[in-house]
């Protein structure tokens, strides 16, 4: 593992910046109309990280906006429980963010409805938050493509933290989740993601989340090719371009899910220090919940990274954490470590 990645890294805590969402799960057949019962997940991509980073032992704060209320002071004291520190929460506004996703689907799909207007995140601008004070202790900052995709005054907040972060020499990473319900505001990805991007050590995607909000082009007809070693090739060629333009960028990860009905296949690549490392493929034809996997991949690379653990480690980690989320019914994973180890398949 890179050496300067790792620098000052374990003596400080993770730090994991975006919107709590609340995820209302309503089933497919409106049951739920006559049973009076509308499932609830607490969520949100960042915080789905720092719960399974926390879950993990790896220090883990949080820190989003909520409104100064008897709901946020709940969800506040059910994070605590789970060992987040949430001491750096930003309060004020009216409202906590919420979406609906239809039971089984994924976030792809139009049974995904937001209602997230005027939330108190959504609220946020610059010069709100002490980043200094917020910043103090940690080592490595992580957020979403999600966030800039509100606004762009929470774009402009991404990149104070960015800054802030970067002169403290902190590692920072970045999800490039694409969320095209969200980028409403006239921008488009690649206007905004890489004046933030360039910030960042660790780059986490796929090819065609890079060529959409990065401009790394996706070359050749391979959108619907399928075949699993022509898109482990253009990752790699995807990977060292990120590389090239984003100098201090250290390592680029590419998640594959493909959902064929309901046959899903899933594999990865790590491309760090001049090396590109893939993972096993794993295979299922029976899942629970889609939600939260990307992240949990993400929190499995920065858990490999705090440890220490080789490349390779890192990501037959990630990916094995990924798969197994979707067989829990929420939005992080619940499984321990040695939960995964167990479940990691080899090559």
């Amino acid at each position: 593992m890179s050496n300067s990645l790792l620098k000052n890294f374990k003596s400080g805590a993770v730090l994991s910046f975006g919107e709590l969402l609340l995820r209302i799960a309503p089933d497919a057949g409106g049951n739920w109309l006559n049973d009076n019962t509308l499932p609830t997940y607490i969520g949100g991509a960042e915080l789905n990280v720092a719960t399974a980073l926390a879950l993990w032992d790896v220090p883990s704060r949080y820190i989003t906006a909520l409104p100064n209320n008897g709901l946020s002071e709940q969800i506040i004291a059910y994070l605590n429980k789970k060992n987040i520190n949430t001491s750096s929460v930003f309060y004020h506004g009216d409202r906590i963010g919420l979406y609906f996703l239809t039971k089984g689907k994924d976030l792809k799909h139009d049974a995904l409805i937001y209602d997230r207007a005027n939330s108190a995140f959504a609220g946020l601008k610059a010069g709100m938050i002490d980043w200094d004070k917020v910043l103090d202790g940690v080592s490595w900052f992580h957020f979403s493509a999600i966030c800039p995709a509100i606004s762009q005054q929470v774009a402009d907040v991404c990149l104070e933290a960015l800054e802030a972060a970067s002169a403290k020499g902190i590692t920072i990473s970045v999800d490039l989740n694409y969320r095209s319900k969200l980028w409403q505001y006239g921008k488009q990805p690649q206007d905004v993601m890489p004046a933030l991007v360039k910030y960042c050590d660790v780059i986490m995607g796929n090819i065609w989340a890079a060529e959409k909000m990065l401009g790394i082009e996706v070359f050749g007809d391979i959108h619907e090719s399928g075949q699993k070693s022509i898109y482990l090739k253009e990752a790699l060629s995807s990977s060292e371009r990120i590389i090239g333009q984003f100098p201090k960028c250290k390592a680029v990860a590419n998640t594959f899910r493909f959902d064929e009905a309901d046959d899903i296949k899933y594999y990865t690549a790590l491309f760090i220090d001049g090396t590109f490392n893939t993972s096993h493929e794993y295979c299922t034809t029976t899942i629970v919940d889609k939600v939260g996997t990307g992240d949990c991949f993400m929190a499995g690379l920065i858990y490999g990274f705090y440890n220490n653990q080789p490349a390779q480690q890192t990501l037959d980690f990630a990916t094995a954490a990924a798969f197994t989320k979707l067989f829990i019914a929420s939005d992080a994973t619940t499984n321990s470590v040695e939960e995964i180890i167990g479940a990691i398949k080899y090559e």
